[in-house]
């Protein structure tokens, strides 16, 4: 019995030392004396003890590189990108990514900072910031096309990140905010024309409405004056006597007016003790002289 115990030994031994474990989405590269051997994926495996060894551990997971690249656009403005490339090694060609790349970081950036500087050069600033996406579309299908030989698939690539000179950034700054003042100044001169329109419409629709109140009230007067002459042409005065007393009481109302008011500088002409006298007298000859014309016309 003690002669099986060193076969024993050495049985747990080469187990202990040949089990090992493979997680879930990583591959394990197995080479046997310095030559491939095979690939483990997940679950528990097993290799020779000193003569298998693990030669690498890949991740089948979805990797992720961010790459900031430094270029020229069109109209000679320097700006810095930030790329952001997402990456995973495809599962069956594990042995292409591992045995054909040295460094795969090393040549996605290379191919990266050659797709870019060959897309931006094409651009200018604003363009840059408007088609991201394109230049994003650009490296995933060059760079997917460039990789997939080598066991690499491109799943996603975006530009996260734009940033051009601080003189530029600046400038253009500046230039927002003139446009932004111009919009202002423009948003201002149609309110204020409206304003001006409005309050002439105001002023026409016053006028208007002022116009129709003097037209109403001249209306009114001569309504007033007609019926004092009716009742005054009862009374036995004649049309022109009575005329020219309704126009003597106005003149002595406006005196009456002018003099109740302490602060008035106005001044009447002709304004001596015979003025309504002689007004008097020239009405009723003007409006006798006017009758015999009217009279005379119908005749003839």
């Amino acid at each position: 019995m003690t002669t099986y115990i060193p076969i024993i030994v050495i049985t747990l031994l080469i187990l202990f030392l040949g089990l090992f474990m493979v997680k879930q989405q990583t591959a394990f590269i197995v080479e046997r004396f310095g030559k491939f051997n095979s690939i483990r994926f997940a679950g528990l495996q097993f290799k020779i003890p000193f003569i298998d060894r693990i030669a690498a551990r890949l991740s089948l997971r979805i990797q992720q590189l961010d790459v900031v690249v430094e270029t020229k656009t069109n109209d000679d403005v320097f700006v810095q990108l930030k790329i952001s490339v997402q990456y995973q090694i495809l599962r069956d060609k594990v042995y292409d990514a591992y045995y054909r790349l040295q460094n795969p970081h090393e040549q996605l950036t290379a191919y990266i900072f050659d797709l870019v500087r060959a897309e931006i050069p094409k651009m200018i600033l604003d363009d840059v910031f408007e088609k991201k996406d394109d230049v994003a579309f650009a490296v995933k299908r060059d760079l997917k096309e460039a990789m997939l030989d080598y066991g690499y698939d491109i799943v996603k690539a975006l530009v996260t990140d734009i940033d051009p000179d601080a003189s530029v950034k600046e400038a253009m700054n500046r230039i927002n905010a003139a446009e932004r003042e111009k919009v202002a100044a423009q948003h201002e001169g149609d309110a204020q024309r409206i304003l001006i329109v409005e309050r002439a419409k105001a002023e026409a629709e016053s006028k208007r409405l002022q116009g129709k109140g003097i037209a109403d009230q001249r209306r009114e007067i001569a309504k007033g004056l007609e019926e004092s002459v009716d009742t005054l042409n009862k009374a036995g005065i004649n049309p022109q006597e009575a005329s020219a007393l309704i126009v003597i009481t106005q003149h002595y109302d406006t005196l009456q007016s002018i003099g109740a008011d302490s602060s008035s500088n106005l001044i009447l002409l002709p304004n001596n003790p015979n003025a309504a006298s002689s007004m008097l007298n020239d009405m009723t000859a003007s409006l006798l002289a006017a009758n015999k014309i009217k009279e005379m016309n119908t005749k003839k």
